[in-house]
């Protein structure tokens, strides 16, 4: 997770100010980042404009909010824009403190940091090895990433238990930061499990992660931004067509 936080005023150059509570979010509908912070809006029934971006060629707009690392999510609040998916996160839960619905992090300073150091390790240790399985194709090769992220779920099984305490989600009885962190990619799980022909979430094995992604994928805040696993498995093809030279 690369804790970098572009905060610029993207109507600076010209295109004129924005209203001070317009709400935008530049993303692409197959990207696990960008799922982030539409979850949180939904969790806190915030009203935004989805702005996709096909990447090729990026947007000006995109240039301009996010110049460091012209990449998406990017979240544009009146004239000033957030970047990186899980600070954008943080953002929202702060901004809209006011909501009627809880706070995505915790408010005791260890649980918010048992959080932050969760998130961290899914997105710094975990989902190198999910990315690295998508484009594996030596059989050794994807066994010793198989291993890896099972390996990883055997940890946030044990993290689930003690953190959900015995509830439905990693944040108790709502989803909270670290479901948002690692929920993201179940899309992308399942489109693994079709292709590599592997379980990786196994009720066998993480009985606990297994019943969490069926609430997580369950829940309003969710069910409308979620990818079809078909859908996401074509592009996936596309993405491998391009990696490989191909057309």
């Amino acid at each position: 997770m690369h804790w970098s936080c572009c905060v610029c005023k993207p109507g600076s150059t010209g295109e004129g100010v924005m209203a001070e509570n317009e709400v935008k979010l530049l993303g692409s509908w197959p990207s696990p980042f960008v799922m982030r912070p539409r979850i949180a809006f939904n969790l806190k029934s915030i009203d935004y404009e989805f702005v996709e971006e096909t990447m090729a060629p990026k947007s000006e707009l995109l240039l301009r909010s996010n110049p460091v690392h012209k990449k998406i999510p990017v979240l544009i609040h009146g004239d000033k824009s957030v970047c990186e998916s899980l600070i954008i996160v943080e953002y929202i839960d702060e901004a809209w403190s006011s909501s009627s619905a809880p706070s995505i992090l915790p408010s005791d300073p260890y649980d918010r940091a048992t959080h932050r150091f969760w998130a961290a390790y899914i997105d710094e240790k975990w989902f190198p090895s999910l990315k690295g399985l998508g484009f594996s194709e030596e059989e050794e090769a994807q066994k010793a990433v198989i291993g890896q992220l099972e390996e990883g779920l055997a940890l946030l099984e044990e993290a689930f238990g003690k953190m959900s305490g015995g509830k439905a989600f990693f944040g108790g009885d709502e989803i909270g930061y670290v479901d948002i962190a690692l929920g993201c990619f179940l899309g992308w799980v399942r489109v693994m499990e079709s292709t590599q022909g592997v379980k990786l979430i196994d009720e066998s094995k993480t009985p606990g992660l297994a019943k969490w992604s069926e609430n997580f994928c369950g829940h309003e805040a969710v069910k409308g931004v979620m990818p079809e696993t078909e859908k996401l498995a074509e592009f996936r093809k596309v993405i491998l067509a391009r990696t490989r030279g191909g057309k």
